[in-house]
């Protein structure tokens, strides 16, 4: 049975991207054609918007953090951005029943010069896998109950699953692998990497930049691919730009190469005729904190809380009018299932019965014609990522304004990514929270509506128990291919009938590039990076 809990990924909390741009892909490498003239030892620089925290590459799945990781750590598999696996730690590999067995490449090196052996790989699994560490890849990426054996003579890495996993490869494709002095001194991977991938961090300074330097003789990227490439740049530069209109400047003046727009200055990037792509990404995601003492553990509050929005209007107002209403969990390119697990499941805009929906449950409205219990106002704490920028607290103050009207009282906050992490993760001060979540398999999300809490050790964020949505999920996995994806959207559309969370916009992200080309697969395929001269 698979133990229904992960991170914030995500969580890719995560706006992970995955796309192919200002390339020519081919129909399962992902391999790029030239589009200008390459630059020799160039630096690859991309703004990002808030600083990503540990650096640990296991211990937290923030956005910022899962997009670093590709740079200094390799995973056992690559994928392309058709979806297709390939090749990276592994060379090969064999996946029958309840048993995958991974052959590594020879020669594998870590920055530190040690070798990449099976067991290091198996310890990192096993490190992943025990529940004390608390790692966010838990039952997001890698599944719960796994038993790992490594033989070192003979390269191999095998896993014995507890259950069936129909998307197994995809997952372990975004597990990082950390060498074996990462994994005997956690706390030096904080602020260093020690990884075989195809980059070595050679400066950080939090919330400002971190610097990354390319490493030589490195052979084994997905798909064989090396760091010996015409184009491939000597440095990658991260700079923390938390303000979208400063970054997309700098990209104008030519002292990013990347920025990812979310508001009203793509239009000034599309002006200047820059290349660009569209990735589709939840932004409209809601979170209800079951936990006992908490107003949202009673139904009747989370659906009342659902009927007293108008969602059409949010998503407007949260995407800028460049969106939609979101039909799905998992939609990042290569997405593994295609469905609408929204419409016809959630609780219709009413205010009126939503404050009708209160009433029934006992609440009353005191002389300010706020709802009370026992005399006690009905106040709901509720946060927002400041990652979601201007739309986002237009959006909030929407939101604020329709709860109030109903005879919620409302207390808000907006914090940065990582602080939102510590508090989900943390303190659990919160009944409603807006955190997008972004994954490409509907498998990877399950961890977080059952299970464990944070406050058990899991990252069941809202502490859900939701047994038709349980039976619905492990149905699903006992399927593979179209069948899976229909179990998971039969399991979803039960957590939103009964109000367990909210799924209400989808919105083009859109990545605007200058003098590079390159792949991205969940996170940036970073061997495919080519800095152009023009």
């Amino acid at each position: 049975m698979k133990r229904i809990i992960p991170g914030l990924a995500a969580l890719t909390l995560a706006l992970t991207l995955c796309l192919s741009a200002c390339t020519d892909t081919g129909p399962d490498t992902g391999a790029t054609t030239p589009s200008g003239d390459y630059v020799t030892d160039g630096t690859f620089t991309i703004a990002m918007v808030t600083d990503p925290g540990s650096l640990d590459p296991q211990a937290s799945i923030v956005a910022g953090i899962f997009e670093l990781n590709g740079y200094a750590y390799d995973s056992i598999v690559g994928m392309t951005p058709t979806g297709v696996p390939v090749p990276q730690l592994a060379k090969s590999w064999t996946y029958e029943g309840l048993t995958a067995v991974f052959t590594l490449n020879e020669g594998i090196t870590c920055s530190d010069g040690s070798p990449m052996t099976a067991q290091t790989v198996a310890d990192n699994l096993d490190w992943i896998g025990d529940f004390d560490n608390a790692s966010p890849y838990l039952d997001v990426f890698l599944p719960v109950g796994l038993t790992v054996t490594a033989d070192d003579d003979a390269n191999t890495v095998t896993l014995e699953l507890a259950g069936p996993q129909p998307f197994l490869l995809e997952s372990l494709a975004n597990v990082p692998i950390v060498c074996s002095a990462g994994l005997a001194d956690r706390s030096a991977l904080t602020r260093a990497t020690i990884g075989s991938g195809p980059y070595e961090l050679t400066e950080a300074v939090p919330s400002d930049h971190y610097t990354y330097e390319r490493r030589d003789g490195y052979t084994w990227g997905p798909n064989a691919s090396t760091t010996d490439t015409v184009g491939l740049p000597k440095t990658i530069e991260v700079r923390v730009v938390p303000n979208e209109s400063t970054a997309v400047n700098m990209l104008l003046a030519g002292e990013v190469s990347l920025v990812v727009t979310t508001g009203p200055d793509a239009e000034r990037a599309k002006a200047a005729g820059l290349s660009s792509i569209d990735v589709p990404a939840n932004l409209g995601f809601t979170w209800y904190n079951q936990a006992l003492g908490h107003p949202t553990a009673y139904p009747a509050v989370r659906k009342a809380l659902t009927q007293a929005l108008n969602f059409d209007d949010l998503a407007a107002v949260i995407t800028g009018n460049t969106g939609s209403r979101a039909t799905s969990l998992a939609v990042i390119p290569p997405a593994s299932c295609s469905y609408d697990s929204v419409t016809g499941n959630i609780a219709a805009y009413d205010p009126e019965a939503a404050a009708a929906t209160l009433e029934e449950a006992g609440f009353v409205k005191d002389e300010d014609g706020m709802f009370a219990l026992d005399g006690q106002p009905l106040t709901i704490e509720f946060l927002y990522d400041s990652v979601l920028d201007t739309t986002g607290q237009a959006a909030a103050e929407l939101a604020i304004d329709q709860w109030t009207k109903v005879g919620f009282t409302i207390v808000t906050r907006s914090l940065p990514s990582a602080q939102m992490s510590d508090v989900l993760f943390g303190s659990g001060d919160w009944d409603v929270v807006w955190e997008p979540i972004n994954v490409n398999s509907p498998d990877q999300i399950v961890g977080f509506f059952s299970g464990p809490s944070p406050a058990e050790g899991g990252v069941n964020l809202g502490s859900t128990d939701n047994a038709a949505y349980v039976a619905a999920v492990e149905a699903a996995m006992e399927k593979t291919g179209l069948q899976a994806c229909t179990g998971f959207q039969e399991a979803e559309a039960e957590l939103l009938k009964a109000n367990d969370f909210v799924l209400w916009a989808v919105r083009p992200n859109q990545i605007f590039l200058s003098k590079v080309e390159y792949e991205y697969v969940g996170r940036t395929q970073v061997t495919s990076l080519r800095m152009l001269a023009s």
